[in-house]
């Protein structure tokens, strides 16, 4: 078990303690699934759709959930526009939690995985969310949250995510990549 609230910090944002505690062993459920080892999530990509990239998967999850924070905040500072920040937050941290049954590591460096070419990350992730009894607003964030979601109903929350993920990740694929946040 990985201490998810040193990793996450942003998992104080979340009210609700046992959400928090469900968020963590979603994780820890993926870590397990996807044979992962000791600090392997140090250098999970965020993508590998991107090239080679220095931006990990715990970097651009931390960047779309303080995005997705700072979006609530100003919905309801600025518009009066009140989103559920417990969800929004939960989802966010989640959101690409299935790309540790997506990807696997090779000699090479990472690559698909069998589970990741029949289920991408999105419905991966919902069914870790599902397992890990989530609430169903939490998990349908993460089912829509990429393309996955296209032509389905999004919650505002889940639009909230949705393009929070595109701005990160289009803002690094345009820079060719990004670059790393200098923690290593």
């Amino acid at each position: 078990m990985k201490d998810w609230k040193k990793i996450f910090p942003e998992l104080a944002w979340i009210g609700d303690v046992s959400l928090v505690q469900k968020v963590a062993k979603v994780w820890d459920e993926a870590y397990e699934r996807g044979g992962w080892k000791g600090d392997d999530i140090d250098s999970v990509p965020f993508t590998l759709l991107v090239g080679e990239t220095k931006i990990t998967l715990v970097e651009h999850t931390r960047l779309v959930t303080s995005l997705c924070r700072a979006i609530a905040e100003t919905m309801k500072n600025v518009g009066g526009i009140a989103l559920n920040n417990d969800h929004l937050i939960a989802g966010a941290l989640l959101h690409d939690v299935g790309k540790l049954l997506e990807y696997r590591r090779t000699a090479d460096g990472f690559q698909v995985s069998r589970s990741g070419k029949l289920l991408r990350h999105p419905l991966s992730g919902m069914g870790l969310a599902m397992k890990g009894d989530l609430p169903e607003d939490v998990y349908h964030i993460i089912a829509v949250h990429s393309r996955e979601g296209e032509g389905s109903y999004r919650s505002p929350e889940a639009i909230a995510l949705h393009h929070a993920d595109f701005i990160a990740f289009e803002t690094i694929k345009a820079m060719g990549g990004g670059a790393a946040s200098g923690k290593k």
